[in-house]
């Protein structure tokens, strides 16, 4: 890591996590030690006035996490450039969030991305085309830290001269403390007067800085703010936050950290009621003061990740990698704070199935980048073959004319090989089942019902 350039501070935390490894930790969290937790407030519930709402975010510093490829979907960029509404890409329409709100609320509001060295470049120069969006003194990014996979043998660092950038890997979004602090941009961020950071996912384009929430951080003086929403069956995956019983913390336990024999309890969606959106609220300097005094390890739960060095070869050698999660230092700040918070601010594309939703008519895009819809209850479940929909251009390929109307519908399930023509419409549950080997068309104008 030294060689390669890494800072000192990262260095520190690797070795803190690698000695963990060391000694037999996987990070499991046991249900007998943690309580669902009560009753949280709801962002509805939060009305501070107009005056606090500005005050609270001038005050307040924007971060996207933007070190995610589009490799899910056979792209190899970023995945925050790809097209997802009117043509225009993720970074596009959270800048035109960031400068809404500025204008506003009369505030800067700077924004900034946590790059890795595969997403900075094209994504400053898709944010390029926004000239008023930097702010004087204020980065545009800084760069996420990298360490080796280790072999699940011996626990040496991995080598693949095929692709040596393979045997690096990000240690999990959790890395954003530390990058934060190793490429002074925590520094930068205080000396300017910004107490707080909203942070989220640059692929959840219903994160937008809410005045209510940067308000409540302020008044109540909340370290560390995670919304979160409530979970149905299609969250039962999720990670949940949860009360620790040895200390009462709040806590996040994410699918990795659940032994085998608890995996029912937490799928449980009637006992752990509230999943984790990854948008946090976090007070800076309570970071800065967290981070020095805990020389640059915050203690994160670690989270050991098996995978093979080459993701896309199965039979390429076996490594570890680790990693944690930005959410769970919900534990080590003391006070941290939960709210609860609409679907309207969780819409992440983590697949086709999501790009599909969000490009289709169930939401509209106005000039502010606020997503809107006239849908009645829970947006539809898509399903699409991922034999022949999971890479964009497959994808792409199917829906020539754009997605067809999803405003009626409840569910599409598509298994086969089927292409859409324009002006198609989905009505109610539909599903479409065609043979191996044969392709279905649907021709323009079609209505799907039932």
């Amino acid at each position: 890591m030294r060689a390669a350039g890494a800072a000192e501070v990262a260095i520190k935390v690797f070795s803190h996590y690698y000695r963990l490894l060391e000694s037999g930790q996987q990070g499991a969290i046991r249900e007998d030690d943690i309580d669902p937790v009560g009753e949280l407030p709801h962002l509805d519930n939060l009305d501070p006035d107009a005056d606090a709402r500005r005050a609270a975010l001038a005050e307040t510093v924007v971060i996207k996490l933007n070190g995610g490829l589009g490799t899910s979907m056979g792209v190899t960029g970023p995945k925050s450039a790809l097209p997802v509404k009117d043509g225009l890409s993720f970074l596009d329409i959270i800048a035109r969030q960031i400068l809404a709100t500025r204008r506003a609320y009369d505030v800067e509001l700077p924004l900034v991305l946590m790059n890795s060295f595969r997403t900075k470049d094209e994504s400053l120069a898709v944010l390029r085309e926004y000239s008023d969006l930097p702010v004087d003194g204020i980065p545009l990014d800084f760069m996420q830290n990298m360490e080796p996979k280790l072999l699940a043998d011996d626990l040496t660092p991995a080598e693949w001269p095929d692709d040596p950038e393979l045997a690096w890997c990000p240690p999990g979004h959790g890395d954003l403390y530390t990058a934060l602090v190793a490429s002074g941009t925590l520094d930068v961020l205080r000396e300017r007067g910004f107490k707080h950071a909203f942070i989220s996912n640059a692929d959840n384009l219903g994160a937008t800085p809410d005045g209510r929430i940067a308000a409540w951080m302020a008044e109540h003086d909340v370290p560390f703010g995670m919304e979160v929403c409530r979970r149905t069956r299609s969250d039962r995956k999720g990670g949940h936050v949860a009360v620790r019983k040895s200390d009462g913390r709040l806590i996040l336990r994410d699918s990795a950290q659940v032994h085998a024999d608890d995996a029912k309890h937490f799928q449980d969606v009637s006992r752990h009621k509230t999943f984790n959106t990854n948008n946090l609220w976090i007070d800076l300097d309570r970071l800065a003061d967290l981070m020095a005094g805990h020389d640059g390890v915050l203690g994160l739960p670690i989270i050991v990740n098996h995978k093979t060095v080459d993701p896309a070869d199965s039979d390429s050698p076996q490594v570890i990698q680790l990693e944690t999660a930005m959410g769970t230092a919900i534990e080590t700040f003391e006070g941290s704070q939960a709210v609860v918070v609409d679907r309207s601010r969780f819409k992440p594309v983590k697949t086709t199935n999501d790009l599909l939703v969000l490009r289709s008519d169930v939401y509209d895009l106005d000039e502010s980048g606020d997503l809107t819809t006239r849908h009645e209850g829970d947006e539809p479940y898509v399903d699409l073959d991922p034999e022949y929909y999971k890479i964009l251009a497959d994808f792409e390929a199917r829906f020539p004319a754009g997605a067809p109307s999803l405003l009626l519908a409840d569910r599409l399930e598509v298994r086969g090989d089927v292409a859409f023509g324009k002006d198609v419409v989905i009505i109610g549950e539909v599903e479409l089942d065609v043979p191996a080997g044969e392709r279905r068309q649907i021709e323009d104008g079609t209505e799907l019902r039932g």
